[in-house]
C-alpha cells in the first residue's frame, strides 16, 4: 500500500507529512518520494529540526547575509534556496520552535524566502516533506505547534506503522542489511 501511495504522489507538488515512531523509516520514505518523482534531478536537502539549536535553525533554513549577526562574515545560502526545484525534508518538524513555525508558514504560503539580514525576498519552488514522531494534534492542543502550519504541511498524510506491526517486512530488511554490510566489510553473503 505504501509503495502504491508513493507512486501516486511522487509527481504531485503538494506538501507531505510523514508520521510514525522513531525508526519506522520516515526518512527513507521521503527520499523515495523525491528519487522516484519529477524533482529527482534536483537537490534533496535534509534538515533535522531537533538536531540544530533553535538560534541556528532559521539561518540554516533561510540563509543569511554578511553582517546579519556576529560571526556572519560571508553570505550563506539556506537549505530552502539549495533545494529550489527539488525537495526539502524537514525531519522532526514537531521540535521546531513556535516562533520559527510562523516564519515557515509564511514561506509555505508565499513561496518566498528572505535570508537573515536581507530586505529582499527570493522566489522558490520547493516541495516540502516533513516528518515527526510526535502527535501534532496533541501539540496543537498544548499550543506548542501551530494549527495553521499543521494543515499546510498535512496535505498528503502518510502514517508509518512500527515494525512490530509490519512483520512481513523483517525478511526484506534483514536481507538488505546483510547485503549492505557484506559489501561494506568485503565479506561473502
Amino acid at each position: 500500500e505504501l509503495f502504491d501511495l508513493i507512486d501516486k504522489i511522487k509527481d504531485i507538488d503538494s506538501n507531505v507529512l510523514i508520521t510514525g515512531e522513531s525508526g519506522t523509516g520516515k526518512g527513507l520514505i521521503a527520499r523515495a518520494i523525491h528519487n522516484l518523482g519529477n524533482r529527482s534531478k534536483n537537490h534533496f536537502e535534509v534538515v533535522n529540526c531537533a538536531a540544530i539549536p533553535v538560534n541556528l535553525l532559521e539561518s540554516e533554513l533561510f540563509g543569511y547575509k554578511k553582517g546579519a549577526f556576529t560571526g556572519a562574515l560571508t553570505d550563506k545560502i539556506g537549505k530552502f534556496e539549495m533545494a529550489d526545484k527539488g525537495t526539502i525534508f524537514l525531519d522532526e518538524i514537531g521540535d521546531m520552535s513556535y516562533d520559527l513555525q510562523s516564519k515557515l508558514l509564511e514561506v509555505l504560503q508565499n513561496k518566498k524566502i528572505s535570508p537573515l539580514g536581507s530586505n529582499e525576498t527570493k522566489k522558490i519552488d520547493v516541495r516540502v516533506i516533513a516528518a515527526t514522531n510526535k502527535n501534532l494534534e496533541k501539540e496543537i492542543e498544548d499550543r506548542t505547534f501551530r494549527e495553521d502550519l499543521y494543515y499546510r504541511l498535512n496535505v498528503i498524510p502518510i502514517s508509518l506503522p512500527p515494525l512490530r506491526e509490519r512483520k512481513d517486512d523483517i525478511p526484506i530488511l534483514t536481507n538488505h542489511f546483510i547485503k549492505k554490510y557484506c559489501l561494506a566489510f568485503d565479506k561473502p553473503m
